[in-house]
């Protein structure tokens, strides 16, 4: 969905990214993490077609971002750290005139209108100017206008930043939600708690450089790289080591092992994913062969788990030296 390719941006004196090169499929909520002055904020202004770079290319959908910056936009939306509302306007006309700028015609943007205000719990408040609603609901409407024409990709930039408990709460359900309906959703935050909730991958990058591109959904210390496109690893917690994993794995493959305490191992095996019948499968070949059980799910190891171990791989952190995921990243 996204095809980031030797992507270098200079700002005067200073190189922010260091030839990046990524891939993010379609149908996946990827954290953007890193410490301030990562690149974050720049790696996201390229992909929307507001930076250019001084060398690679951004392609969104198959659509070359810097040739056609505007066929681009339509299939994506974008939300800025810093972003503005028309205050003048009613939540309404804001949402009206971002639907009409991305070519809906005027019926259809009517029609999104009222579909977006009702996602967003926005609907009593379409007639409120922009100037008069609170924090997090400015940033409901700015969301609405950049999912407004129903984008395959959403990139955005700290959308949690400056927002209550409970609207950041609102806003996680409501990622959740773009989720499930197909949207690939790329979130730069520092609140990391909070994107462990909905990300599916982690991107991190330091000083202009990837440091860990995986699946959350892998064994741990394998760098996602025990995993593998249209795989789903279980992990598997027994309370006695498997006496012959050869047969009870049959078909399956053995991604890690190791011991988790004085009896207890774990097993990360992959499997098929999106098949039920292969997760009941494994299971009955792991019992049939006398695995003693204690536990059986999805591996997930969490986004802070994972950014700890990012830290440790590639551009290593001065020693010493604090790592400040809250303080704001300059444009």
């Amino acid at each position: 969905m996204i095809e980031v390719q030797n992507l270098i941006v200079d700002y005067p004196g200073h190189r922010a990214l260091h030839g990046i090169s990524l891939q993010i499929a379609a149908g996946t909520v990827t954290a953007l993490v890193g410490p301030n002055g990562a690149g974050k904020s720049t790696l996201l202004r390229c992909m929307a077609g507001l930076e250019s770079p001084l060398a690679g290319s951004v392609r969104v959908a198959e659509v070359d971002v810097q040739e056609n910056p505007r066929h681009a936009h339509q299939h994506m939306g974008y939300l800025s750290d810093f972003f503005g509302l028309y205050e003048a306007l009613s939540v309404a006309q804001c949402l009206q005139y971002a639907a009409e700028s991305q070519g809906l015609s005027r019926q259809a943007a009517a029609q999104r209108v009222q579909a977006v205000a009702r996602q967003l719990a926005l609907t009593d408040k379409l007639g409120n100017a922009a100037r008069n609603l609170s924090r997090g609901q400015r940033q409901r409407v700015a969301i609405g206008q950049a999912i407004i024409h129903q984008p395959q990709v959403l990139l955005l930039d700290e959308p949690a930043s400056g927002l209550d408990p409970e609207a950041r709460s609102s806003l996680s359900a409501l990622f959740r939600q773009l989720h499930a309906q197909g949207m690939t959703l790329v979130v730069s935050s520092h609140i990391l708690s909070e994107l462990d909730e909905y990300c599916t991958h982690i991107l991190s990058i330091r000083e202009g450089r990837i440091t860990s591109h995986e699946a959350l959904n892998a064994a741990p210390h394998t760098s996602g790289t025990g995993t593998q496109s249209g795989e789903l690893v279980m992990q598997v917690e027994l309370a006695a080591p498997l006496a012959n994993s050869s047969m009870a794995l049959n078909g399956y493959r053995l991604v890690d092992m190791r011991a988790t305490g004085e009896a207890s191992h774990a097993l990360w095996i992959a499997l098929p994913a999106n098949s039920d019948a292969a997760r009941v499968q494994l299971l009955q070949q792991l019992v049939a062969h006398g695995a003693q059980v204690l536990s059986y799910h999805p591996a997930r190891t969490s986004l802070q788990e994972r950014y700890q171990q990012s830290l440790q791989m590639g551009t290593a952190p001065i020693p010493g030296a604090p790592v400040d995921l809250f303080a704001k990243e300059p444009e």
